[in-house]
């Protein structure tokens, strides 16, 4: 598969290099290794969770850093050197799982259990930033200022008197 050449979009517009870079990075082809297995979830209309199989790790052996708009879980499983393994068949090995969040996305929380650590995430966009409906009004009429004929005396003219 081609790359995308994001070059003219880049003379029009500001502000949107970490979109441009999401999309080059997705468009190449790497050879990523796929442990531990994950799902990703919409739970809600703002709600979202990541469920990954983490069998044999212990929330002692487990991180969870919540960057701008970058989620890492990581897993570190100590070496245990007196057991003696005579099949060795779960997988234990250090990962390390990235996830680009969009912007206003928060982490809410994580939980273990039965080998699945859940991670539950919410956007929550600030009230600034939501959209607003504007009331419209009457623009305020000017006053009319009325002078009667003899009432026309400028201020120069009654110190002159």
């Amino acid at each position: 598969m081609g790359t995308i050449d994001f070059a003219p979009l880049f003379r029009s517009t500001v502000g949107f290099d970490r979109l441009f870079d999401l999309l080059d990075g997705a468009t190449r082809f790497e050879t990523a290794d796929n442990y531990p297995p994950y799902n990703i979830e919409k739970t809600g209309e703002d709600a979202y969770c990541i469920t990954m199989a983490v069998a044999g790790f212990g929330p002692e052996d487990l991180s969870i850093t919540a960057q701008p708009n970058l989620l890492v879980v990581a897993g570190q499983k100590a070496k245990q050197d007196d057991v003696k393994y005579l099949h060795h068949g779960l997988a234990t090995r250090a990962f390390e799982r990235r996830f680009n969040l969009a912007d206003y996305v928060q982490v809410k929380g994580a939980s273990l259990e039965n080998g699945l650590l859940s991670v539950n995430l919410v956007r929550e966009i600030p009230e600034a930033m939501k959209p607003r409906t504007i009331q419209i009004g009457h623009a305020p009429q000017p006053k009319a200022i009325e002078a009667k004929v003899g009432e026309t005396q400028t201020a120069e003219s009654k110190k002159a008197a």
